[in-house]
């Protein structure tokens, strides 16, 4: 099977909004996704089914979801609003992407893809260092037609990255020079009832002003959910394990080198890890990593790419759908995306990270 094997749209769309008014922002985003939002919302139909999950507890689920993040930020409930609005669907509709996760927690039928992330310090040409992470984001080719690249403006900050179609949030960098590589962990707590981990995304790109202050802010969120966050800008670093145990920050794999997978790095979480989710391959893939930055260290932005480049017999850091397999079990990564918080820029590959010389990047600047 080849990289260039799964199918992916001629053109990916970009989605550029700018209100102050956060309705209108939705509304906005909306009105540009009208004609392609159905990939998602029949995508994610066809996940639900296929999880066991009825249409009445995704629609209860959703509306629960809603509720929570209009009790803790009116700004982002009225986004999803907007974008439900714009696009001519119901409200729930659009709260159950931004809840995809969370829902899709009650069910062990459909396993989640898998996504593999590297932060590390780096020289630049002044003779200072900043933060450089690259992450490849690995999920259901089903849904290859159901993402975007966002630049969004209006809130506190400017931000620029990817999501999929309706979801207010996934990776990016702000126009404080905060960014965030995102990774899915399990928890056998997960449920619908906090904010969203994708809402909780939106919420950092908008208002964060450094990593830390970004952590301040998630310590503020109720929390239900479990992912990892990888904020970082240009002089900090933060590794965190989120989950309904609480924030926890991991240390460096090694100095200057943040790497993450999909399962707790931390103990606390990691004593209610959902371990059939992810593993073995999440430890394999971290190892494998970790090994190999160790042979071969990174110096350049470019390296960090390169690092991610897997092939047969060894780990699927770069993975590859099987097409012969069931529909909710064919995993690909649909997007490599290098982040640079000192620029604030977002460099977006529309493929694989072994398609980096083949496939069309996308400069991003927040």
């Amino acid at each position: 099977m080849t990289p260039a094997s799964f199918p992916r749209p001629d053109h990916r769309a970009h989605i550029a909004v700018h209100a102050t008014d956060p309705r209108e922002r939705g509304h906005a985003r909306g009105r540009q996704l009208a004609t392609t939002l159905h990939h998602a919302l029949d995508g994610y139909d066809r996940l639900f089914t296929l999880a066991g999950i009825d249409p009445a507890t995704v629609r209860g689920d959703a509306d629960r979801a809603l509720q929570a993040i209009h009790a803790f930020r009116p700004t982002l409930s009225a986004q999803i609003e907007g974008i439900a609005a714009g696009a001519a669907v119901e409200p729930w509709q659009i709260a159950a992407l931004n809840a995809r996760t969370e829902i899709l927690a009650r069910s062990r039928a459909v396993p989640p893809g898998e996504c593999s992330t590297l932060v590390q310090r780096l020289p630049t040409p002044t003779g200072t260092a900043t933060h450089i992470g690259v992450q490849t984001w690995d999920w259901h080719v089903e849904l290859s037609h159901a993402w975007h690249t966002i630049t969004s403006g209006g809130a506190t900050h400017r931000y620029t990255g990817i999501t999929e179609h309706g979801i207010l949030a996934k990776i990016g960098v702000n126009s404080a020079g905060v960014a965030l590589h995102f990774n899915i962990l399990g928890h056998r707590d997960d449920r619908v009832g906090g904010l969203p981990v994708h809402v909780l995304a939106a919420l950092l790109l908008e208002e964060a002003d450094s990593a830390r202050h970004a952590v301040q802010i998630l310590h503020e969120a109720p929390l239900t959910s479990s992912g990892s966050f990888l904020l970082f800008d240009e002089h900090e670093a933060l590794l965190l394990d989120l989950s309904p145990a609480g924030i926890h920050e991991a240390p460096a794999t090694a100095p200057g080198t943040y790497l993450r997978t999909n399962h707790f790095l931390t103990t606390v979480p990691a004593e209610h890890e959902k371990t059939w989710l992810y593993q073995p391959d999440s430890g394999q893939r971290y190892g494998f990593l970790r090994d190999r930055i160790a042979r071969e260290p990174v110096t350049q932005a470019q390296d960090l790419i390169e690092r991610l480049v897997t092939g047969p017999g060894e780990p699927p850091v770069t993975c590859i759908p099987d097409l012969t397999g069931p529909p909710g079990h064919r995993w690909a990564s649909l997007a490599t995306v290098l982040l640079d918080p000192a620029n604030r820029t977002a460099r977006v590959l529309d493929g694989t990270p072994a398609e980096r010389t083949t496939r069309p990047w996308h400069t991003l600047h927040a």
